[in-house]
């Protein structure tokens, strides 16, 4: 054996055993649900516990002074029963993805996101089809987790096709749609949920302070670039290398969209323009009152409007192409289609039902403002204010992620903490929420309770029945590290050199 040979074989172990501690970990948690119940819970004695010393903070905004008060006082069980519905209806977050959910799940139901994604990757010229199969990941993200089981495959079926390993284009596929979750050149349903739980957040401090769906539009739109070219490269220049020649042989065949959904997909695009024009149209039209008084878009009703102008956008196209295909052949096929789509967001309202209460006893009890006013006191003794805080925090997100795979969870844990803690230090809400983004996707593909790590490793054995879970993290490890350090560098970049993350958001507040 080799020296080559055996150093991978105790690398290959190492990570093993490391990814196999990960998954014990993470196999411990509760679900996400109960998660945020025992947290609840835990809140409601710590309230009790820390008001027993009487202990009070100094409000950082109206430097009122603010006791701890215990949620297992007469007060306190009151706010926990008169308070439990309106946590849930008026938490942010949940009408804004529902919203935004009634028209992106009208246009994956009738079938147009499936075809898109397909088009695009088939049309591709033969030396951009890596570009074209990491770039339609990451738009592929549109489709929410109906993308995992889309793009990898059918990436895997094409580099078969042309004679490259279909591994590799698989690990690409998987790279776009799984670490390159976040970013988008459309406002998704993701943004409209991480807005909104960072709004929650800060609410306490700053009732004026609104974290709106395209506060990390710029970023996450440069993103989309800097990633397709690196997830390219990695594929092309470390994976696909390692793979070596691909000498098996499989019975698969590609299926091309039929001329029906190709009609469609025209249709589609020609409504999606007209709708854009459009727009466009009233946006510039003198005196619009989608501009603000003074004919500038930061802030108006055009950004404040954002969910519900792109909610009609994808009603419109998908109209456009279920009528085409077939899909829609009366008015009540729409609402039927939208109320399918409703079904698959079942699990995130349970979700947020829990996640809701927790924030709600968080900030009632005060302990949020404590925690924020001292933790940015002991950042600020360590002299970590600066971008190595940041950097840290990025990095604590990124193995938190490994743990708890779901972005909404984690951020529904963590933006109560520390978007006040960083608040606190003058950082924007919207930069510190782009900050947990990258962190979340890069290590979305390599962690064991990724629920879709198991499907992606079933295709993979189409084509390697050998494969494991170890062959196939390590497969895509060089994807998250250096997304992850590529990201960082962008994040910085933006923040040093003061560029907006999103319209009128920098890194520090104005």
């Amino acid at each position: 054996m080799s020296q080559l040979q055996t150093q991978q074989q105790k690398s290959s172990s190492m990570l093993d055993r490391f990814l196999g501690g990960v998954e014990r970990i993470g196999n411990k948690l509760p679900d996400p649900f109960m998660l945020f119940v025992y947290l609840s819970l835990f809140i409601i004695g710590v309230s009790w516990a820390v008001n027993q010393f009487g202990v009070t903070v100094e409000h950082p905004g109206t430097g009122e002074e603010l006791a701890i008060k215990s949620l297992l006082s007469g007060e306190g069980i009151e706010f926990i029963l008169t308070s439990m519905l309106t946590n849930f209806t008026g938490f942010a977050p949940l009408g804004l993805v529902l919203a935004m959910m009634l028209g992106i799940g009208l246009a994956d139901k009738v079938g147009l996101i499936e075809a898109g994604i397909k088009k695009t990757i088939l049309n591709a010229p033969k030396t951009l089809i890596t570009y074209a199969v990491v770039v339609t990941g990451i738009l592929g993200n549109l489709a929410s987790d109906a993308a995992f089981v889309i793009v990898p495959p059918l990436a895997a079926m094409i580099f078969y096709t042309i004679g490259r390993h279909p591994l590799a284009g698989l690990a690409a596929g998987f790279a776009g749609v799984g670490a390159g979750f976040t970013a988008n050149v459309i406002v998704a349903g993701t943004d409209a949920l991480l807005s909104g739980i960072a709004t929650e957040a800060i609410k306490p401090f700053d009732e004026t302070l609104i974290v709106t769906p395209v506060d990390n539009y710029y970023f996450m739109v440069v993103s989309v670039f800097i990633l397709s070219i690196v997830g390219a490269l990695i594929t092309d220049k470390i994976v696909e290398p390692r793979l070596g020649t691909y000498n098996g042989k499989v019975d698969k065949e590609l299926e091309e969209p039929n001329p029906l959904e190709s009609k469609g997909l025209r249709n589609a695009v020609i409504a999606g323009l007209v709708y854009l024009v459009l727009l466009a149209i009233a946006v510039f039209w003198p005196e619009s009152i989608l501009r603000n008084e003074d004919g500038g878009l930061v802030p108006s009703l055009f950004l404040t409007a954002i969910v519900p102008i792109t909610l009609f956008f994808f009603v419109v196209v998908g109209v456009a192409y279920g009528i085409t295909v077939g899909k829609i052949t009366n008015t009540g096929d729409v609402p039927k289609l939208m109320a399918e789509s409703m079904k698959d967001m079942s699990g995130y309202i349970v979700l947020i039902f829990a996640a809701a209460q927790f924030i709600a006893y968080f900030n009632w009890s005060n302990l949020g403002i404590w925690i924020a006013v001292n933790g940015a006191g002991l950042l600020e003794s360590m002299n970590l204010t600066g971008i190595p805080g940041i950097i840290g925090f990025v990095l604590l997100a990124a193995v938190l992620n490994l743990i708890i795979f779901s972005g909404s969870a984690q951020w529904a844990l963590m933006a109560p903490i520390f978007i006040p803690m960083f608040w606190m230090l003058d950082y924007h809400p919207a930069f510190i929420q782009a900050a947990f983004r990258i962190a979340d996707s890069s290590t979305n593909i390599i962690t064991p309770l990724n629920p879709y790590i198991i499907v992606v490793l079933a295709f993979m054995k189409d084509y390697d029945k050998k494969a494991g879970l170890g062959t196939l993290i390590a497969l895509m490890l060089p994807y998250s590290l250096i997304f992850l350090g590529v990201w960082i560098i962008l994040l910085v970049v933006f923040a040093l050199a003061g560029i907006p993350f999103g319209p009128g958001v920098e890194m520090m507040i104005k």
